[in-house]
C-alpha cells in the first residue's frame, strides 16, 4: 500500500477525524506543550494512534519542510476516484446533485494547489483537474496548505486537458473559461447545471487551445487598481457563485 507523509495540525487533525486507521504514526515535538499540542495528542491517543516524540530536526527532514508544527505523519493513501470518468459517473449514480470540476491550466506552485484544493472542498466541488504537464503534483507542502481537502478533493491529472474537456461535454457539463478580456462577466452565467470551470495561472492565463475548448469566457469583475487575482481567489470566488446559484 502506497505511503506518503502529512503534516501541520489541520492535515493530521483532518486524517485523524476521517480515516485514523490509515495512520502508521504521528511523529510529535517533545518540547512542546501548549493547550494545542496536549489537545491534538489527547485526540491521536483516543484513535489508538502510534505517538513517537521527535525533535526538530527530524520533524523537518520528515515532513521536507520547517513548517511543520510539530506535527508529521506517515500514512497510508487513501482510495479516491482516480478519472474524470468515474467521478462523473459517481456523482449521477450517487445523486450528488449537478456535476461541478474546477480544471487548472498551467498552476505549477504548491501552495496555490493546495489552497485550490481547500476552496474546491469547501464549495463542494467534486474533482478538481489539471494536466500533467506544467502542473503541481500531490506532496506534503500541497496537503497542508490544503488543510485536509488533499485527503478528500479528487485531484485529477490528465494526459491531454483539450481531449478530458471534450469527455466532459459528452457527459453534459458546459465549459466555462475565465479571462480578463472576456465580455461576459462571472454574474451573467448560469452555473447551476453541471459544470466545469477553468482557470489559468495567474498572469498567463488559459493556454490557447484551452480557451477555443470551452463554451464561453466569463471575468472575475474587478472594481479596484489590481488588474487579477491570485488564482485560488478567482476559484474562490467562481467556485462559491456556482454554489449560491445551486442554492436558490
Amino acid at each position: 500500500m502506497t505511503t506518503k507523509v502529512l503534516f501541520g495540525f489541520h492535515a493530521v487533525t483532518v486524517r485523524l477525524k476521517t480515516a485514523a486507521p490509515s495512520i502508521t504514526e504521528i511523529h510529535v515535538d517533545s518540547t512542546r506543550r501548549d493547550a494545542r499540542m496536549r489537545q491534538f495528542v489527547d485526540r491521536a491517543r483516543d484513535a489508538g494512534v502510534r505517538l513517537l516524540d521527535s525533535d526538530d530536526e527530524r520533524l523537518t527532514r520528515l515532513a521536507g519542510s520547517p513548517r511543520h508544527q510539530g506535527v508529521v505523519a506517515r500514512v497510508s493513501a487513501l482510495k479516491l476516484p482516480h478519472s474524470v470518468d468515474s467521478v462523473l459517473e459517481a456523482v449521477q449514480v450517487e445523486g450528488r446533485g449537478p456535476a461541478l470540476l474546477l480544471v487548472l491550466d498551467g498552476v505549477t506552485d504548491p501552495h496555490n494547489l493546495g489552497a485550490c484544493l481547500r476552496v474546491a472542498d469547501g464549495a463542494g466541488a467534486h474533482a478538481v483537474v489539471a494536466p500533467k504537464d506544467h502542473a503541481a503534483g500531490l506532496n506534503a507542502t500541497v496537503a497542508k496548505v490544503a488543510s485536509g481537502a488533499a485527503e478528500t478533493m479528487p485531484y485529477l491529472m490528465v494526459t491531454n486537458l483539450a481531449r478530458s474537456l471534450g469527455d466532459m461535454k459528452d457527459h453534459g457539463l458546459r465549459i466555462i473559461g475565465t479571462s480578463d478580456d472576456a465580455e461576459a462577466t462571472l454574474y451573467e452565467v448560469d452555473l447551476s447545471g453541471p459544470v466545469a470551470l477553468v482557470l489559468g495561472a495567474e498572469g498567463a492565463g488559459l493556454r490557447q487551445l484551452t480557451r477555443k475548448t470551452c463554451d464561453q469566457l466569463v471575468r472575475v469583475p474587478m472594481a479596484g487598481a489590481v488588474e487579477s487575482l491570485n488564482v485560488s481567489v478567482a476559484a474562490g470566488v467562481c467556485l462559491y457563485e456556482a454554489l449560491r446559484q445551486r442554492s436558490r
